[in-house]
């Protein structure tokens, strides 16, 4: 939390992918969820902002169903700003009619569009087709260089809010995957020249636990995870939708300060915030950036007392189950890399990568993982290094020894 040194001179809330479904009540229960705690949170919001997938289909019901709670909840005295997403396309319209039908619903009045609110600029931009990469003309890149250039000018000591619904590839945690891919370049070089530009985005449902969701290169960046549910990488035993996503809940608070802005993670499913708020001083200069790609070089570490052993009871004729202590980080532990070698010869003989389950409140002490595919009786070494968010890795490894079962055990 930030030490408030003064009134905030602007409040607002950043949400995204809430996904609201057609029947039942489960999608309106986490936005309801979400839009009390932000009003507990912070009781006089300046504007509230949605980066893209109100809807699950993009069909009348289902924006019907998201306007109406919203309405309920949102404060009269906050400005509303929506960016649609591509989930918003998803009802086998043209995409000059869906976005018809998004300005309708949602009642903005251009599918991107520029405000001034208390003084600050708010440029919001959208994604003109469904790919799920997104769809950013020339012409909407070139509109936005007019913004940023009238901006800057306007208030050259003040940030400049950009909002979309995608990642800008190679930012925040999840742009790899998720990020715009087409006119990348052109967006990019008009978006470079601003330092004080802090964009925020959507999309792929990333959680903000994970520090990478903070990015500063040219300008800040900013994720903003998902009311509806939670993704995370492929290629980790617990796959890109791992037990518990669906319980999971997130968004941004930012409040404007005359000389900074903080951003505060906010886990809505368990009414917290996520670690510290992030803190970009104003004026904006790239020499105050500490959110950058080098801001972390120290390795996560195993603690004296930490242990890896084999629970026996579910280890089979083709797996073995290992427990193991989390290891510790100065930022977060991210994942672990998992080795299983044959006990007599030191052979690898196959690598796994496990995430820490960081994204989960609270994060267990311990993990379980089973590790299968493995031949009956025969004796494995496993080794253990802990991965941290930013890539660093242990420089010690947990290790035990285990065994298969008999693929047919004596009686």
């Amino acid at each position: 939390m930030v030490a408030e040194q003064s009134t905030p001179r602007l409040v607002f809330p950043v949400i995204s992918d809430v996904h609201i479904a057609p029947t039942g009540d489960e999608s309106i229960h986490k936005y309801e969820q979400a839009l009390r705690h932000l009003n507990a949170r912070a009781p006089r919001q300046d504007a509230f902002v949605i980066v893209g997938d109100l809807t699950n289909n993009g069909t009348i019901e289902e924006y019907e169903r998201h306007m109406d709670t919203l309405r309920k909840h949102k404060q009269d005295g906050a400005e509303l700003l929506i960016a649609i997403g591509n989930h918003d396309y998803w009802n086998g319209l043209p995409a000059k009619e869906a976005q018809a039908r998004f300005l309708e619903m949602t009642g903005m009045e251009a599918m991107y569009y520029h405000r001034v609110i208390q003084g600050y600029h708010f440029i919001v931009l959208a994604t003109e087709d469904k790919p799920t990469h997104g769809y950013f003309s020339l012409e909407q890149i070139e509109w936005l260089k007019r913004q940023l250039e009238e901006a800057a000018a306007d208030a050259p000591e003040r940030p400049i809010f950009v909002f979309l619904h995608q990642h800008l590839k190679d930012t925040v945690y999840g742009s790899e995957e998720w990020g715009i891919q087409e006119n990348i370049g052109e967006l990019m070089a008009v978006l470079d020249p601003y330092p004080q530009v802090i964009t925020f985005s959507g999309h792929s449902h990333y959680p903000l636990n994970d520090p990478r969701s903070i990015h500063q290169k040219r300008f800040t960046s900013v994720g903003t995870a998902s009311i509806s549910y939670m993704e995370v990488e492929r290629g980790k035993l617990q796959g890109n939708l791992p037990p518990g996503h669906e319980k999971f809940s997130q968004g941004c608070l930012v409040e404007v300060y005359e000389d900074k802005v903080a951003i505060t993670r906010l886990d809505f499913a368990h009414q917290r915030e996520i670690g510290d708020a992030w803190v970009v001083p104003v004026p904006v200069t790239p020499e105050a950036f500490v959110y950058t790609d080098e801001r972390d070089r120290e390795a996560p570490y195993f603690p004296p007392h930490a242990e890896l052993y084999i629970n026996e009871e579910l280890t089979s004729s083709n797996s073995i189950a290992i427990v193991f202590d989390q290891a510790q980080d100065n930022e977060l532990v991210h994942s672990y890399r998992v080795a299983l070698k044959d006990a007599e010869t030191g052979t690898e003989i196959m690598r796994h990568l496990a995430y820490s389950e960081f994204y989960l409140y609270p994060m267990p002490e311990k993990l379980q993982l089973t590790l299968t595919e493995l031949e009956p009786e025969r004796s494995y070494s496993i080794e253990v290094h802990a991965v941290d968010a930013f890539g660093n890795v242990s420089e010690q490894a947990l290790q035990a020894s285990g065994r298969t079962a008999a693929l047919f055990p004596l009686a």
